[in-house]
Parts: C-alpha cells; sequence; structure tokens
C-alpha cells in the first residue's frame, strides 16, 4: 500500500475522532446544562405577640424591663403617673362616706330625743283632749237647758273635734318617730351605698391600670415611649413576644401544595442555626388573587394562586428567633 494512501486513511480516522470528541462534549454540556437545579421554598419563623397598653392616659414614670429580658406572666412591666385618676379616687371616697352615713341614719330611725319629743307631744294631745271632752260634756248640759245658746254649743264642739284631730297626728308622728324611715327609703340609702362603692371600685380599676403587668410569659421585644412622655388611653407602650408559639410561613403556589396537606410533616432546614427542623403543617390560607400566578399563554397554561401554609415545630426550639429563614427543598415533578 501506498504511503499517500496511508496518510489519507489517518486523516479520515483522525476526522472521525474530532468528530466524536465534540458530539460528547455537546452531549456533556447539554446534560449539564439541561440538567434542572434544585428548587426551595423559603420561609419566615414568627412568633405570637402581644401589645401592652393601658386603659387610663398617664405619663411614663418608669419602666422595671428592658428590650430582649424574659419576663413572666404578672410581672411589672411599667408604672403610669396619673394625678387625674386619684383625684377621682378622692371624689368617689367622699360620695361612699356620704352614703354610708346616709344609710346609716335611715337604718338607724329617728333618735331618741325625737321619740321622746314625739311622745310628749302626744301626752299633751291627749290632756288636751281630756280638758275639751269636759268642757264639751258641761255646754252640752247647758245647752239642752237652755243656758247656753246654740253658738256657743258649736264653738265648744268644734274646739273639742279639733283636740281629738291633735291627738290622733301627734299619735301618728309618735309612731313614725318609732318605726323610724320608710323600707322604700332604707333600700334607696342602702342602694346609694353600693352605688357609691361601685364608682370607687372602677376608680381603682383605673389607678390599677396605671401598674402595666405581664399578660403571659414571653420577651420583650420593643418599647415605645420614653420615660416622662404621655401616653393615651389605649395606646401601645411595649411589645412583648411568646417564644414558645411559634410557627414558619411559607408562600406556596398552589400545583406545590399537594407537598403541604395539613398535617403533612416534613424537615426544614434553618440557615442561622445550621440545622433542620422538623415541622407539621397546621394552617393553608389563599392570601388573595393580588398574588396569583397569571399564565403568559391563553391556551395550555392556567392562573395559578399562592396559598398561605403554617407549619409548627414539633417540639420548642429555643433558638428560633422571629425572622429567621426556614427553607424546605421543593420536591421534583416528572
Amino acid at each position: 500500500m501506498s504511503t499517500q494512501l496511508k496518510e489519507q486513511r489517518m486523516n479520515t480516522y483522525l476526522a472521525l475522532g474530532v468528530l466524536v470528541g465534540v458530539i460528547a462534549v455537546v452531549c456533556v454540556i447539554g446534560i449539564i446544562t439541561f440538567h434542572k437545579e434544585t428548587e426551595y421554598l423559603q420561609g419566615q419563623a414568627e412568633v405570637s405577640e402581644y401589645r401592652v397598653s393601658s386603659k387610663v392616659p398617664g405619663r411614663i414614670l418608669e419602666f422595671r424591663v428592658q428590650e430582649g429580658q424574659r419576663v413572666r406572666k404578672g410581672d411589672t412591666l411599667a408604672i403610669l403617673e396619673a394625678p387625674e385618676v386619684e383625684a377621682k379616687k378622692a371624689q368617689a371616697e367622699a360620695l361612699e362616706q356620704q352614703a354610708i352615713a346616709l344609710n346609716a341614719k335611715a337604718q338607724a330611725g329617728a333618735r331618741k330625743p325625737q321619740i321622746e319629743g314625739a311622745y310628749e307631744m302626744w301626752q299633751k294631745a291627749k290632756v288636751g283632749v281630756d280638758i275639751a271632752e269636759k268642757s264639751f260634756n258641761r255646754i252640752s248640759n247647758l245647752y239642752q237647758d237652755g243656758v247656753v245658746t246654740a253658738q256657743k254649743y258649736d264653738e265648744v264642739k268644734a274646739q273639742r273635734d279639733a283636740a281629738i284631730a291633735t291627738e290622733k297626728a301627734a299619735l301618728s308622728q309618735y309612731r313614725l318617730a318609732l318605726d323610724g324611715a320608710q323600707e322604700e327609703d332604707k333600700d334607696m340609702a342602702a342602694a346609694k351605698v353600693l352605688q357609691a362603692q361601685g364608682a370607687v371600685a372602677e376608680v381603682n380599676s383605673y389607678i390599677n391600670e396605671t401598674v402595666l403587668t405581664a399578660y403571659a410569659d414571653g420577651e420583650v421585644t420593643e418599647i415605645f415611649p420614653h420615660v416622662g412622655e404621655l401616653v393615651g388611653t389605649g395606646a401601645p407602650v411595649m411589645n412583648v413576644a411568646q417564644m414558645d408559639d411559634q410557627w414558619v410561613t411559607f408562600n406556596v403556589r398552589e400545583d406545590c401544595l399537594r407537598d403541604f396537606a395539613i398535617g403533612t410533616e416534613f424537615d426544614a432546614y434553618v440557615p442561622a442555626l445550621d440545622r433542620s427542623i422538623r415541622m407539621r403543617v397546621s394552617y393553608m390560607k389563599d392570601i388573595g388573587d393580588f398574588a396569583a400566578w397569571k399564565a403568559t399563554k391563553e391556551t395550555g397554561q392556567y392562573d395559578l394562586k399562592t396559598f398561605e401554609v403554617r407549619a409548627t415545630p414539633l417540639s420548642v426550639a429555643s433558638d428560633l428567633r422571629p425572622g429567621m429563614s426556614v427553607v424546605v427543598e421543593k420536591k421534583q415533578r416528572r
């Protein structure tokens, strides 16, 4: 075989080798290029919070806690100064004492000297009746004998009747003094005492509101006013986070919801802690049309809504802080 033919064959083999190599490189690049990367869902850790506020306006007198401090239920958080409420308390207590005194007077009835005075007036009226009866009897006899005129008889008879009426009136006053106030008056006086006591209790409740306490265990996350500032009724003074009541919120497109049914458990990775936490789905809600994914084609695709999915740790993660990112690997679909 000639040397020229051998060179042609070598060139052909070399070209085929280069072609095969190029095809192999292209395949590798295609595989790398078209390989689907792992997708993740990112959520955020959250905890329950409550705001501490007062029912009465006042001035911040003192803070007993600082931001970041752990508190227990019932701990004193802040103290307000409300002199207007103290003044209202003094007024309410004065009205209470007045009502108690009036009630005591109504229940006790008339005093002993008043009863004795009424009795003496009754006795005096009885004596007047006796004298008037005797005078009437004498005049009546003389009138029958024709000694006195009819006018004199009528005058004495009117005096006798007036004395009897006076005696009855005196007896009524004496009995009234013995009985004291009417039952209705006593009930009204007792009700006045209850009303005054209610007013005092109401003011005391407002005074208690000047001492702000923790509603539940938690951590002070933010204090809004400074010492000496005025706060209005219901104005928030501080936030307290309940660190044991924690969850993670994910925004999940509805074509991925099959992996997040209520009660589903999964592992979520917390980058800040560099570890995974076992979680369970506890809540799911449509977050509205504004968060829907809109199809770009009129055929072959459809709109996909986004849902808020909440998952709670199976056990409390004491080092999981609100705001930390939590990621979950999406499952690949064929």
